[in-house]
C-alpha cells in the first residue's frame, strides 16, 4: 500500500502576495521618500539662518525614515486592491500566514518601531542641545521682545524701540520673550524661530542670520481677532547700517 504525499506548504515569506508586497514595498519606500522630500522642501521658504536649514535638514531626514513605514502600509494596499478577488467566509488558503501569531513578526516590528522612536527622539536632543547652546553666547545681541494685541514691540540694548525687527548679518540674537495680554506665538519664518509668547514669563530663544534682506515675522498662535494682522518686517542689514539705525532710534526715544 503506497503513502500518499501531503504537499507542503510553503513557509509565509516564500508565498507569492508576500513576495510581491515585498517588492512593492521597497518601490513604495523610494517613491515616497522622494516625492516627499522634494514636496517638503519645495513648499518651505528659502533659509535665512543656520537654523532654518538645519529644520529643512531634519524635515528630509524625519520624512526618509518614516518613508518605509508609510511604504509598507501602501505596498499592502495595493497587494490588496491587485489581487484576485476571493468570495467565501474563509480566506483563500495562500493568504493564511498567520503573520500575526508570529512571535518573530512582532518582535521585529517592536524592535524597529522602537529604533525609529529612539533615533526621532536622539535626533530631537541633538537639535535643543545645541539650541540651548546658543543663548549662552556672550556676543549674542540681547532684544526684548512683546506681544500684544495684534503688534509686536521690540526693545533693543540701547534703549531703542520699534515695531519692524532690524538685526546685523552674521551676528547671534537671543529674544527674550513675553506678553502682555494672552498668548502670543514669536515666529521669524525664514530663520526658523519660534517660540510662545506668555503673559507673565519669559520664554528665550537663538538665532544668527546668515542673509541681507527683508523677511516675515508672524505670530503662529490663534490671539483675536486680528490674528492674521499681527506681522511685520525683519530687516537682515550690514553691521554698519545696524549700528546707524540703531543710533539713529536711541536718539529719537530720549527725544520723545
Amino acid at each position: 500500500m503506497s503513502e500518499q504525499m501531503t504537499p507542503q506548504t510553503p513557509q509565509w515569506w516564500k508565498k507569492p502576495d508576500v513576495k510581491k508586497t515585498a517588492i512593492l514595498w521597497v518601490i513604495c519606500t523610494a517613491v515616497i521618500g522622494y516625492v516627499g522630500v522634494e514636496f517638503h522642501v519645495r513648499n518651505m521658504v528659502r533659509p535665512a539662518s543656520e537654523t532654518m536649514s538645519g529644520v529643512i535638514s531634519l524635515m528630509r531626514i524625519f520624512t526618509w525614515a518614516a518613508a518605509p513605514v508609510a511604504g509598507l502600509v501602501a505596498a499592502m494596499c495595493l497587494t490588496v486592491l491587485t489581487s484576485k478577488r476571493h468570495y467565501g467566509d474563509n480566506p483563500p488558503a495562500e493568504a493564511d500566514h498567520q503573520i500575526s501569531n508570529s512571535p518573530r513578526a512582532t518582535s521585529l516590528w517592536i524592535v524597529v518601531s522602537a529604533f525609529l522612536c529612539l533615533f526621532a527622539l536622539i535626533t530631537g536632543f541633538i537639535v535643543i542641545q545645541k539650541d540651548a547652546v546658543a543663548l549662552l553666547d556672550k556676543n549674542a545681541i540681547q532684544i526684548n521682545v512683546t506681544g500684544q494685541q495684534w503688534l509686536w514691540s521690540i526693545d533693543y540694548p540701547n534703549g531703542a524701540r520699534s515695531e519692524d525687527l532690524y538685526l546685523p548679518v552674521n551676528k547671534p540674537v537671543v529674544f527674550h520673550v513675553t506678553s502682555v495680554d494672552v498668548k502670543h506665538s514669536f515666529w521669524i519664518v525664514q530663520m526658523g524661530v519660534k517660540i510662545d509668547a506668555n503673559p507673565g514669563y519669559v520664554t528665550e530663544t537663538a538665532v544668527t542670520p546668515d542673509k541681507i534682506g527683508v523677511f516675515d515675522l508672524r505670530c503662529a498662535e490663534l490671539c483675536g481677532l486680528l490674528h492674521a494682522y499681527m506681522q511685520t518686517k525683519v530687516h537682515i542689514v550690514s553691521q554698519a547700517d545696524y549700528d546707524a539705525w540703531l543710533s539713529v532710534h536711541a536718539t529719537m526715544e530720549k527725544g520723545a
